[in-house]
């Protein structure tokens, strides 16, 4: 399945609702509101759009972490929510490739960061076969249907990246 990454529009909102499995449970949030494109040095998030299909997927976004004092101890920890008929179908794989090989196309970081509940295993297979590596456990570091869970953290690094295809997905 062709997938492409692009802005997220005023049109997708209404399926980007989540809340069909047990890990979407997150709590209030505030409203979605369309956004413009973001910059990838800032957070953000892109639309996964089914090209064979002309239908939306999903969307894949991502938030900084800073692990020392300077800008080059920055990285982005990229998350992705699929829609209930889009899981299962390596959409999720592809988009998070095409999110890594964005960031390092497009920044100087040297590490992209993941992560997902124990109990997650479907996203911790697409992570793996995304490129990613687990690195360890992260307890108690999410708060989702009312209570706190462990999860796993998983990096990828520009080395490791360096040559890699990043898959069909294609950004526009």
């Amino acid at each position: 399945m062709p997938i492409t990454l692009r802005p997220v529009t005023e049109q997708d909102l209404p399926l980007l609702t989540g809340g069909e499995s047990p890990f979407d449970d997150f709590g209030p949030r505030p409203p979605l509101s369309e956004v413009p494109p973001p910059a990838l040095h800032e957070g953000g998030a892109l639309a996964v759009w089914d090209d064979e299909n002309d239908t939306l997927l999903g969307e894949v976004s991502w938030i900084w972490q800073q692990r020392g004092p300077t800008s080059d101890s920055r990285n982005p920890m990229i998350g992705i929510w699929l829609r209930p008929q889009a899981r299962g179908r390596s959409a999720g794989t592809q988009a998070q490739r095409a999110t890594i090989d964005l960031f390092f196309r497009h920044t100087s970081v040297n590490r992209v960061e993941a992560s997902t509940d124990v109990e997650n295993l479907a996203e911790q297979r697409a992570l793996e076969k995304a490129g990613f590596t687990r690195e360890g456990t992260v307890r108690g570091s999410q708060w989702r249907d009312g209570a706190y869970h462990d999860c796993y953290l998983y990096s990828v690094l520009r080395a490791e990246w360096t040559g890699r295809t990043p898959g069909s997905a294609k950004v526009g």
